[in-house]
């Protein structure tokens, strides 16, 4: 009879710890959403040591905009002291030019960076009756793909090549007239986008 009772007991305990297992399981397998956080694969887009490109480990520093997680993210380099010698705003954005083509260095491609900005590309100043400050690249700005618009907008607007304001008059090499490109906060959370454009006053 005692024997009889143990095994009624365990057969019990059993069952209901079946029960309680299968229940567990129904419980975790509800269509609750659960935010998991930011996927493992995702980049960055910070450095713990500034980021220098090929022998420019010297010089004056200077900010470029590259790409990271789809949006511009600025980054601070050192640049050849005769890019910006002299503050003469085609050689400032000489120098920023050759930052952006240059190939990002290991520790910005590990952080997550690169660049849509690819040569042959040079830029020099503006023709006979454009407005003072104008850049005038070697392509015309509409054909260069809209991310490496967006950087060379941002990145010659937060320098002294630029117009003032967050803006960069920017040509190309025929007669059209140039543009004031705009660098704005959506411009930088969608690079993709078209830089938008302010007035152009003579």
């Amino acid at each position: 009879m005692r024997r009889r009772t143990v095994g009624r007991t365990a057969v019990v305990a059993g069952l209901v710890a079946l029960t309680a297992l299968a229940t567990g399981c129904g419980i975790r397998t509800t269509s609750v959403p659960v935010d998991a956080g930011a996927a493992p694969s995702r980049v960055p887009c910070s450095m713990t040591q500034e980021g220098t490109t090929g022998s420019a480990v010297q010089g004056l520093p200077v900010r470029v905009f590259l790409v990271c997680g789809s949006q511009l993210e600025a980054v601070d380099r050192r640049s050849l002291p005769e890019e910006k010698a002299g503050g003469d705003p085609v050689r400032t954005a000489s120098g920023l030019l050759s930052q952006l083509m240059a190939e990002p260095s290991e520790s910005e491609q590990r952080a997550g960076f690169t660049t849509a900005v690819r040569g042959p590309l040079v830029v020099n100043g503006g023709y006979k009756g454009d407005p003072a400050g104008t850049l005038r690249l070697s392509r015309q700005p509409e054909d260069l793909a809209p991310t490496a618009l967006s950087q060379l907008v941002c990145t010659f607007a937060a320098s002294s090549a630029g117009a003032g304001e967050q803006t960069v008059l920017l040509g190309g090499p025929g007669a059209y007239a140039p543009k004031r490109y705009r660098c704005t906060t959506e411009l930088r959370e969608r690079p993709e986008s078209t830089p938008p454009t302010a007035p152009t006053t003579p």
